[in-house]
């Protein structure tokens, strides 16, 4: 059984959609085993509260450095035996440490075609405000394992959207996160579970 541990920061709706794939049975021999909130009272820990998930919040701000912070999150995460860290809209900074200790162990999905409008600063509406900016006909979201440098990981899975004329940041984030964040998220979790991944340098092999 694949012990799973879920960051979050806002509202969780990649948390509920992998939750519905662990209830249909689409994902097998796998458990979420914590929900971490970077921030308190978060409408994610109330999502894993009706499921019977523990949850807790452990703040940055609460510590004074990053390698605090990283000891903290280890912490509470080994504590509960995780095996994968799965970041479901994970808006804090990890370490150094943190990163190695789960050297490819740790998922992240990105609401954008890497490597195309990602990297520091772009999160929430601001991946889909560029690429209507810069006028794109297809956007998207990919998983990736998580390295140091932000959103350059091994991809696991990318998912395409193609862009209306009509699109605004906020549809555009909407359909993104509808059709193609809540399919890839859960799937890439399933991969891992089978332990069908296989890192080959930059390349994930997904083995049949």
């Amino acid at each position: 059984m694949l012990k799973v541990g879920v960051l979050v920061s806002g509202g969780g709706t990649n948390l509920q959609a992998v939750i519905d794939k662990l209830e249909s049975g689409y994902i097998k021999n796998c458990k979420i085993v914590t929900v971490v909130s970077s921030k308190a009272g978060t409408y994610a820990l109330e999502r894993a509260r009706k499921y019977d998930i523990p949850g807790i919040s452990i703040c940055r701000k609460d510590y004074a450095s990053m390698e605090e912070y990283d000891k903290a999150l280890i912490e509470h995460l080994e504590s509960n035996g995780v095996e994968l860290v799965v970041l479901a809209g994970f808006l804090s900074i990890l370490g150094e440490t943190f990163i190695k200790k789960y050297e490819n162990r740790i998922i992240n999905v990105h609401p954008a075609l890497i490597p195309s409008f990602c990297g520091k600063g772009f999160y929430g509406l601001i991946p889909h405000q560029k690429a209507l900016e810069y006028g794109v006909k297809v956007t998207g979201a990919t998983v990736h394992f998580v390295e140091l440098e932000a959103d350059a990981g091994p991809i696991i899975l990318q998912k395409a959207i193609y862009i209306k004329d009509d699109d605004t940041p906020e549809t555009l984030q909407k359909r993104v996160m509808e059709e193609a964040e809540w399919e890839i998220l859960p799937e890439a979790i399933r991969l891992f579970a089978e332990n069908k991944l296989v890192i080959e340098g930059r390349r994930v092999k997904i083995l049949g």
